[in-house]
């Protein structure tokens, strides 16, 4: 019990504060208005396999595209792409043209917009809207990932060559991956011995 106390006494309690940060800033497409638009989201998580989560606020232009077309596109940016993606989270689709900013292009499913220039894209078909009071998480499906050959070795995503872009919400920040520390599903076998 005693154990317990001081630990208990050695954390700092913070209050109802979210630390899954960082996380990766990407750029979200969809056609809005028969127009591709793209906003700054880093509130992207892994819902499955080949399932992905978007948290954006009500507020958002982007929402509308979304729902409208039941697709979106989610890519990824390298670091050599901070200032068009910091742009992207500034401005509104709504008073700001941002596909002009980029060689867009589109997939099979025709209405999820693309980003050339970011090394990897993937068009998500849209599984289902949860809503929340004042944001809508939407899942999608991935349908299709696209990539440039240069971010790949032996046929894999190698993230020492893509170089993405991180997120903190505490210094509002961007930062960039560290090294490799460990093999998942393996260093941990050795408590097994």
């Amino acid at each position: 019990m005693r154990f317990r106390i001081e630990w208990f006494l050695m954390k700092k309690e913070l209050g109802k504060k979210n630390c899954l940060y960082p996380m990766p800033a990407t750029l979200v497409g969809a056609n809005v208005k028969g127009k591709a638009n793209f906003i700054t989201i880093a509130h992207v998580g892994v819902a499955g396999m080949q399932l992905v989560s978007i948290c954006l606020s009500k507020s958002h232009y982007t929402n509308q595209g979304i729902k409208e077309n039941k697709t979106f596109s989610v890519n990824i940016p390298s670091i050599n792409f901070v200032k068009e993606t910091d742009y992207c989270g500034l401005v509104s689709g709504e008073d700001v043209d941002k596909s002009s900013l980029f060689e867009v292009f589109y997939g099979t499913l025709k209405t999820a917009p693309m980003i050339t220039a970011c090394p990897v894209n993937m068009e998500c078909k849209l599984q289902k809207i949860v809503d929340f009071p004042t944001h809508e998480l939407f899942i999608g499906e991935v349908f299709m990932t696209h990539s440039d050959e240069k971010v790949l070795t032996n046929g894999a995503l190698d993230y020492t060559k893509l170089h993405p872009l991180f997120f903190t919400m505490q210094d509002k920040g961007y930062w960039t991956l560290g090294k490799r520390i460990a093999a998942a599903w393996s260093i941990g076998k050795k408590f097994k011995q």
